[in-house]
């Protein structure tokens, strides 16, 4: 089954130097953007993490610091990145929980703006545990009947990822083919931030959902203890993170 699409879509997956949102860093990157009419379009970037490549991480992924030493940093690459995905939906393989997220943070450490507004995320992860509880791999091998040779290659990954989702829509028919649809059925919860410290209670509010104020409102949090956002700022938080929590301060002031 093709995708139904009104707008483009980039699967992608990342490499990094470790699984730490704020702290890791990209080592590889790979798109493959759908369009509505069928065509598609690549690019798999080795990128210098400008930071040492752990050897656990190596060891995942066969990218060591002297393999990317000659290799672009993230900031060189972010504007053609960011151009790639810019007017697409997203969609990856745990990706609401690590690669939005991460990729987000290396955007705007490179002074590029993004945010999730007016596009939706589609994780091809929440759909397979929904229904069948397994890895990548096992994914790729039960929806396509293929081993997946080079895993934990981005871009063997992201091509596993593509078809997986195809062969998905295939074999569940209560699954409809639309990136809304696919969206609101792999969202988790209701976060505000990728990492999930700000969330929406039941009444659309933001809440933290950590620390001595797991639970609050964040409106409430910043009259009762207004050094409490100069404290996250400052703190070892995601830039998104801290994004979020600028808006909402400055809606606030807005409305006094």
């Amino acid at each position: 089954m093709e995708l139904k699409l009104t707008r483009p879509i980039c699967f992608f997956d990342l490499e990094t130097t470790g699984i730490d949102v704020a702290k890791d860093r990209i080592v590889e990157i790979s798109i493959f953007k759908v369009f509505p009419n069928g065509t598609t379009e690549s690019k798999t970037w080795l990128v210098n993490p400008t930071i040492p490549i752990p050897p656990q991480s190596t060891a995942v992924h066969g990218i060591s610091d002297e393999k990317v030493a000659n290799e672009p940093t993230f900031a060189t690459l972010a504007f053609q990145v960011h151009n790639m995905i810019k007017d697409s939906d997203l969609a990856g393989f745990n990706s609401d929980r690590f690669d939005i997220p991460l990729l987000a943070e290396e955007l705007l450490r490179a002074e590029v703006d993004f945010d999730m507004k007016n596009r939706v995320s589609v994780d091809v992860q929440t759909i397979f545990h929904k229904m069948e509880e397994r890895t990548l791999s096992a994914a790729y091998k039960f929806y396509c009947g293929h081993t997946l040779e080079n895993a934990h290659s981005a871009e063997a990954d992201t091509m596993a990822t593509y078809e997986i989702l195809k062969a998905q829509l295939d074999r569940y028919e209560n699954l409809e083919n639309d990136m809304k649809s696919l969206s609101e059925f792999t969202t988790r919860k209701k976060s505000v931030d990728f990492a999930g410290f700000i969330a929406l209670n039941n009444e659309g509010k933001e809440i933290f959902t950590f620390g001595k104020h797991k639970g609050a409102l964040v409106d409430d949090v910043f009259d009762k203890e207004p050094g409490y956002f100069g404290w996250i700022q400052n703190a070892d938080f995601p830039l998104y993170t801290k994004k979020v929590l600028t808006a909402i301060k400055l809606r606030k002031l807005n409305t006094k």
